[in-house]
């Protein structure tokens, strides 16, 4: 028998047949009572307790905009921990909205097949000018056009000021007002699915933020017994820990139920701590499951982890947790050491050849290796896992904004290497992600920025990262301040590749990759069991099988050109789909043969990718 929390409640407000129910965990509380606000006046009603800490009350004929808060022990008022919406910030009142009243179009809609995703990830503040939903909404045709099938969009709950990443988000079921709050999000999915594309949205279990946060004056939603770099860690496996897990599963049905979204990034998975007989990743998946079970679509869970533990995505019945699928940012940084020559912080495990040989064809490199920037062993292997249970990226939002100045790919390679490095991820076994902008060469950097109303916080912020960068870089170079609004404007995407050669080059090279992706089935079906790696220094030769097809990819990083020995297990010959060096791509069109057969000897280009298919 399942076993769940023990109340399940429904923690957000709900509004049904002309009545609203209000229901609150406040486990610290001895006396709850509802603080309305209709037009200019004010009304209390007392909330009644209930079993495990909860509180409730029905309230007839309450319009959506209504504002409300919650009285604790006849002291202070709060805003509501699973409001809907925060129209005045994160201090200010909680507004009702009936999640229901909204007239979806997408009854049709399956998903897209996790293995066949083309994800693309993207920051709803700086994405656009107008840095809301409404400017994604203006680029979809775009997106569609580049051939992305799932966008992923960076946490939206509610955070204090305007200008976050969004992990520092105090109401996990509020969607930023700034960005356009709810129905605004509602219209981006629906209007998303109409065009044929899924959404992730990244979600934030393992913290809270810093300004706003009053879950701990309800009830025990933190303990300090393990903890965080962000803080307080969540109350997954302590006393009243059932109604914490409630909480936060309460939040991730409620996304998939009316807000449609097709899937949730689960961030820094590796920092929620709980050591119950029955992880709540597990519980969590169990319930996603049966959610989508009941509406005959599949919803994703995708975690973010640092430990490269299959644990994540293995089944329940082989002692996993039972995830869809994880970030592994091994194939990132095996690319990025070894083209850039950084060697500092993580990068120190980083920049031998083999390594990216490894990570194309296993998504790990280090699986139970001892690792000297951790100084231990760590990793388990990925022989018993699919490649669609791994996301692999050149960029991401961490991996760029966490450089001192935001660096994109660009600012630290060469227009050549940068497309030898997107084939390289497109013809990989695992489920390929952009990042916003790199599909075109945008040189704007994007960094990391706050604005925390709190000025003593963004200080408290600033001085952080600089010890951070100190640490992890080894010197003293200033970064960019997170709170400044100029590091905020920089970071907005410029979308001014059309009057430059190389960035119009470099979209359709992306195009033209992701095309042949979707269209040639070898490349398409993530199958990491049929795929062989030949590398010699920088130069590496991938062949991917199926059952009546082939791939052979050439791929030359090195700054000289290359003589290669085509040694294939297939004795078919071999017709070129692509080649970096070709004057459409603004290469330099000392391209290699359009046929090439078993046995051949072909010169390689400096800095080039070749695919050849059968």
């Amino acid at each position: 028998m399942r076993q769940v929390s023990k109340s399940g409640k429904i923690v957000y407000p709900v509004i049904a047949e002309g009545k609203c129910t209000f229901c609150v965990w406040a486990s610290k509380a001895d006396m709850v009572k509802l603080i309305l606000y209709p037009n200019e006046g004010e009304v209390s009603y007392d909330m009644h307790p209930d079993n495990h800490g909860y509180w409730s009350v029905e309230v007839n004929d309450l319009a959506a905009g209504t504002m409300y808060m919650y009285q604790l022990d006849n002291d202070r008022r709060y805003p509501d921990p699973a409001s809907l919406s925060q129209p005045e910030g994160v201090h200010g009142r909680s507004g009702l909205i009936d999640l229901k009243d909204f007239a979806w179009s997408d009854a049709s809609w399956q998903n897209i097949p996790l293995g066949e995703m083309i994800q693309y990830e993207l920051h709803t503040g700086t994405f656009s000018k107008t840095g809301d939903f409404t400017g994604i909404r203006q680029k979809l045709d775009y997106l569609v056009d580049l051939g992305i099938n799932t966008i992923e969009i960076m946490p939206v709950a509610q955070f204090s000021g305007s200008r976050n990443w969004g992990y520092d988000g105090v109401y996990p079921y509020a969607v930023q007002d700034s960005y356009g709050g709810a129905k605004a999000l509602m219209e981006l999915v629906d209007e998303c699915h109409r065009k044929g594309l899924a959404v992730l949205l990244d979600v934030v279990y393992n913290h809270l933020g810093p300004e706003g946060n009053y879950l701990g004056a309800y009830g025990h939603y933190f303990r300090d017994t393990y903890s965080t770099p962000w803080g307080q860690s969540v109350n997954f496996d302590g006393p009243y820990s059932d109604e914490v897990r409630n909480y936060f599963i309460q939040n991730a049905l409620m996304w998939l139920k009316y807000f449609h979204i097709d899937g949730l990034r689960l961030d820094a998975v590796h920092s929620i701590f709980d050591f119950s007989a029955r992880h709540i990743l597990e519980e969590l998946s169990e319930r996603v499951k049966e959610f989508g079970s009941g509406t005959g679509r599949p919803c994703y869970l995708i975690a973010e982890s640092n430990l490269n533990d299959v644990r994540y995505t293995n089944a329940v019945e082989k002692g996993g947790y039972g995830l869809d699928a994880q970030w592994s940012d091994d194939f990132h940084h095996a690319m990025h050491a070894l083209i850039t020559g950084d060697r500092f912080g993580y990068y120190t495990d980083f920049g031998e050849p083999e390594q990216l040989a490894k990570a194309i064809k296993h998504a790990f490199v280090f699986d139970g290796q001892y690792s000297e920037f951790r100084k231990k062993s760590y990793g388990s292997s990925t022989g018993a896992s699919s490649g669609e249970q791994f996301v692999i990226f050149n960029q991401n939002h961490d991996q760029v904004g966490n450089r001192k100045n935001g660096e994109r790919l660009l600012s630290l390679t060469d227009f050549e290497t940068a497309k030898v490095i997107a084939g390289t991820m497109f013809i990989s076994p695992n489920i390929p992600l952009l990042f916003m902008g790199e599909e075109y060469g945008e040189k704007n950097p994007f960094c990391y920025f706050v604005s925390h109303l709190d000025d003593g916080l963004n200080k408290l912020v600033r001085e952080g990262r600089q010890k951070e960068f100190i640490a992890f870089y080894g010197d003293m170079d200033q970064a960019s301040d997170p709170s400044a609004e100029a590091t905020f404007n920089s970071s907005i995407l410029s979308w001014e590749f059309p009057g430059n050669k190389e960035q119009t080059a470099m979209l359709e090279f992306y195009r033209t990759l992701i095309a042949l992706r979707k269209q040639n089935k070898v490349l398409r079906i993530p199958d990491k069991t049929k795929i062989s790696v030949y590398q010699d220094n920088k130069l590496f030769v991938v062949e991917r099988m199926g059952d009546d097809q082939a791939v052979l990819v050439i791929i030359n990083l090195d700054s000289q050109s290359k003589r290669v020995r085509i040694d294939t297990g297939n004795g078919n010959n071999f017709s070129k789909a692509l080649d970096s060096s070709d004057l459409q791509w603004n290469g330099n069109g000392r391209g290699c043969p359009d046929i090439i057969r078993n046995g051949q000897f072909i010169n390689m280009a400096m800095k080039t990718i070749v695919i050849y298919a059968t």
